[in-house]
């Protein structure tokens, strides 16, 4: 691995990735999401490896992208987010995702790439891509109709507010709750439950759940990537990062610039 910021750990056939960040939220950098790809390859290269959990801490998942980072990023480059979703939405094997505390932009979009995601009772999510003067991605906007229903879809990709574990449950961006204090330890008990399936008759039937959206979602994540790149550059997207990064209050008159 790259970093300290993602540990990787095999406890039995199970595959656990760690967001470990805490004093910048968690929030993921370009080599935390290279961090993470290389180990979903290795899992899916490793014979004695049938399923993974991503975690972060029973109060913490991600706070979404570093947003230096993700602006100092090279444009001529495919950005390692990218990867990073295509690598999660392609992996054969289950992933099973422990999320507590706040999961925030593609803290919440990856969990629509995981196929078990169990929450603290204190989860927060949050798709505030809107609020940043851009458009969804990880194939969010075609994923989460599927999974929400195109009223509840509309209202968390377009009002970008957070919401908790009730209304994720109701959305279908997660299975279950559970108290924070039992959260990591819950997580692993289903993950380890998976693992003891057989392995063929595991990925087979998660390969037939996931043929018929496949290339729907390779798709979609291509539009969205160019449309997001596009708002990137706008006047609206370009005032909301600078206001973050001095810390002052948004113009709203730029941002509602034509």
């Amino acid at each position: 691995m790259n970093n300290k910021n993602i540990l990787v750990e095999q406890l039995d056939k199970v595959l656990v990735i760690e967001i470990s960040r805490a004093d910048k939220k968690n929030a993921l950098t370009g080599l935390m999401y290279e961090d993470m790809t290389n180990a979903l390859n290795l899992a899916s290269n490793e014979a004695q490896i049938s399923v993974v959990l991503i975690k972060g801490q029973n109060d913490l998942f991600t706070s979404g992208n570093d947003v230096k980072d993700f602006l100092n990023r090279d444009p001529n480059k495919e950005p390692a987010a990218i990867k990073f979703l295509k690598t999660i939405s392609n992996f054969k094997k289950p992933v099973v995702a422990a999320v507590g505390g706040d999961a925030i932009g593609i803290g919440t979009t990856m969990l629509m790439h995981c196929d078990l995601v169990i929450a603290a009772d204190n989860a927060r999510f949050q798709l505030p891509f809107v609020k940043l003067g851009l458009c969804p991605e990880a194939a969010s906007s075609y994923l989460l109709p599927q999974l929400a229903g195109s009223r509840i879809a509309s209202e968390l990709l377009m009002l970008g507010d957070f919401f908790g574990a009730d209304k994720a449950i109701t959305a279908g961006i997660i299975n279950s709750t559970c108290p924070q204090e039992l959260l990591i330890e819950k997580a692993l008990s289903l993950a380890k439950k998976l693992a003891n399936q057989p392995t063929d008759a595991l990925i087979t039937t998660k390969s037939l759940l996931k043929k018929n959206q496949a290339s729907f979602v390779e798709d979609v994540m291509g539009e969205e990537l160019k449309e997001f790149s596009r708002l990137l550059g706008t006047e609206a997207s370009k005032e909301i990062f600078t206001a973050f990064l001095e810390k002052r209050p948004v113009d709203i008159n730029k941002i509602h610039a034509s």
